[in-house]
């Protein structure tokens, strides 16, 4: 089994004095008494000082991991390019990360490329960077552009022990693909506008275990991180995690509980119980409210105002609906369990699986018993299911 470093990224925010400080002094004190891992996010912003990275190795505890965000330059100034220097810039930087490198302190090296990173413009550059990376480094490359998965990137990964990020974000699918001998797991928040404004129901964590636990198996550490900060959510998803896979301390579920109160009386929204934790099952739901635990009220309100002159169903059978609305295209394999449309809302929702307002109107306007029938299958068998966009042949 691997050792598990997991934590947040980033510690030093000062909204969560009240849910997870009791006050602004001596916050990675307490943090570093309370988990034994964290991803240093300032290091994407500016190179640390020596004495910062000094500072980080005589605070922590004997045991502690850091891992780290290697600096913006890099990845979003220099794109990686080599005939821009990266490999000096590469260099300066581990030097300044080598008192914790030399005690054993140092995590994994996030290497965070941005969307604009794509394989057509910039897949020379990148297998460029990985051939000057020093072995006895750990390093993680984290792709924002759906044009990476691909077998020829896994392979040149693993072919350089570098290991994918896999990520649970709003525009790219939560794959999991191991391409060395540790992992790399960061949950950004499935939110819109910030995406790291979302605080993950016990569910949607109860989905993430059995991938931990089948990558566990496959490599000698999972480092994961969450980066959904805002309101304390991140410690406490994190701390919900660990008692998902038996491994929180006592005192870790006393800082979630903490969290918790002080956020049900700030925030009451984020923490509205499940229809089911009332006693409600899936049978007793309208197609209207299950479609809301695929969607929010605006999508489906959105949905209910498109005409129904707009939409055309093709066909509606057991083993297929396929329709057009507009000038897209709804096609729902119901024996494969695959869903393909071609809207841009679609799109962004891909990642955590949500619907857009043209599936909310073809599921109010096919016959109730169908509907009723496809969207419970949809959310009981959540990862059975595949979202995809359409693209026609």
């Amino acid at each position: 089994m691997a050792v598990y470093h997991f934590g947040t990224s980033g510690w030093s925010y000062a909204e969560w004095v009240g849910p997870f400080y009791d006050e602004k002094e001596r916050m990675f004190s307490f943090y570093s008494g309370l988990f034994k891992s964290v991803e240093i996010d300032s290091t994407f912003y500016r190179v640390p000082t020596r004495s910062q990275v000094y500072g980080y190795f005589r605070s922590s505890p004997k045991d502690f991991v850091f891992s780290a965000k290697t600096p913006k330059v890099l990845t979003h100034e220099k794109r990686l390019s080599l005939e821009l220097g990266v490999k000096n810039d590469l260099l300066q930087y581990l030097e300044l990360l080598e008192p914790l490198h030399k005690t054993g302190k140092l995590g994994a090296i996030l290497i965070q490329l941005p969307p604009s990173f794509t394989y057509k413009r910039d897949r020379e550059n990148l297998a460029g960077f990985l051939e000057i990376l020093p072995e006895e480094f750990e390093f993680a490359v984290e792709f924002r552009n759906h044009s990476w998965f691909r077998e020829d990137v896994w392979k040149i990964l693993a072919d350089h022990n570098v290991s994918y990020t896999v990520v649970d974000e709003p525009l790219l699918p939560p794959e999991v693909h191991v391409t060395a001998d540790f992992s790399y797991i960061r949950w950004h928040g499935r939110g819109t506008r910030p995406w790291y404004d979302y605080r993950y129901s016990r569910q949607e964590l109860e989905e993430w275990v059995p991938r931990i636990l089948d990558v566990s198996n496959k490599v000698e550490k999972v480092y994961g991180y969450f980066n959904n900060h805002y309101h304390g959510y991140a410690p406490e998803n994190c701390v919900e995690i660990l008692e998902m896979l038996n491994l929180a301390l006592p005192e870790q579920t006393l800082v979630k509980e903490k969290i918790v109160r002080h956020n049900l009386e700030k925030r009451p929204l984020a923490y509205e119980k499940r229809l089911e934790e009332y006693g409600v099952s899936l049978a007793e739901l309208s197609v209207e409210d299950l479609l809301l635990k695929m969607t929010d009220k605006a999508r489906l309100g959105r949905g209910k105002e498109v005409g129904d002159d707009e939409l055309s169903i093709e066909e509606a059978t057991d083993e297929r609906v396929y329709a057009s609305i507009r000038d897209y295209v709804i096609d729902v394999d119901l024996v494969e369990k695959v869903i393909m449309h071609n809207c841009d809302d679609w799109r962004k929702g891909l990642g955590m699986k949500r619907i857009c307002k043209h599936l909310c109107k073809l599921f109010l306007t096919l016959p109730e018993e169908q509907a009723l029938r496809i969207v419970r299958n949809i959310i009981e068998e959540k990862e059975s299911w595949v979202f995809r966009d359409y693209v026609s042949d």
